[in-house]
């Protein structure tokens, strides 16, 4: 153990550093993830037609396993930190795409239909009605999304994207216990800082009423 501690003390400033290249990889994909995600998800309600096609195609791009996926990525667009970011932001895709989704189609129909009967138009119940309610499950989706993203993230250090990867896959290649375990601890740190995060933004997207109903 006491390598570890002095492995951590010693090589500080290169775990900050790859520390912030992870978050930073992570974080491009993921915020590109939403941008693409929620309003796609979006459209998919309002196309029956197309839906299963779209969300089967991002179902399948999950199942791809991550190396080979980081591999695929190689003869399209290098080595470094472009296509790693590329290919998390396929990964984050699913999560968020499924939420937003599964939360449009399920707000209140007795509340869309009343926002029909004032008047207002199919944009304005969108924004004004659906999206509201769904928003709490969109930021969830957002959450489980940036949690994956930041596990996924350590094997970017196999194309040469950086991050606490490096710790984990050059311990591993020499046998180094101590930077292991700390590109381990880092990534798990890291996650867990994350899942609060998301959490408590989660929650200010969760309306009062139904805050007080989960609570109970």
């Amino acid at each position: 153990m006491s390598d570890f501690f002095q492995f951590v003390t010693e090589r500080h400033e290169q775990i900050l550093s790859l520390t912030w290249e992870h978050t930073y990889i992570s974080f491009i994909a993921v915020i590109a993830g939403f941008l693409i995600a929620v309003p796609l998800g979006i459209v998919l309600t309002r196309t029956e037609k197309l839906n299963k096609y779209v969300i089967g195609f991002v179902n399948i791009l999950q199942t791809i396993p991550s190396l080979a996926l980081l591999g695929l990525m190689i003869p399209l667009l290098g080595i470094g930190v472009i296509p790693a970011i590329v290919a998390l932001f396929l990964y984050s895709l699913l999560p968020m795409l499924r939420n937003t989704f599964t939360g449009i189609r399920e707000a209140d129909p007795a509340l869309k239909e009343a926002a029909r009967g004032m008047g207002m138009t199919s944009l304005q119940i969108l924004f004004k009605v659906e999206l509201p309610m769904a928003l709490s499950i969109i930021m969830g989706g957002f959450r489980t999304a940036t949690i994956f993203t930041i596990s996924w993230a350590t094997l970017a250090a196999v194309i040469g994207g950086g991050g606490l990867g490096y710790l984990v896959f050059t311990g591993l290649g020499v046998a180094n216990d101590s930077m292991l375990l700390t590109g381990a601890i880092a990534t798990a740190l890291l996650a867990t800082i994350a899942d609060f995060i998301t959490q408590k933004i989660q929650k200010l997207c969760t309306p009062k009423g139904l805050r007080s109903k989960r609570a109970n």
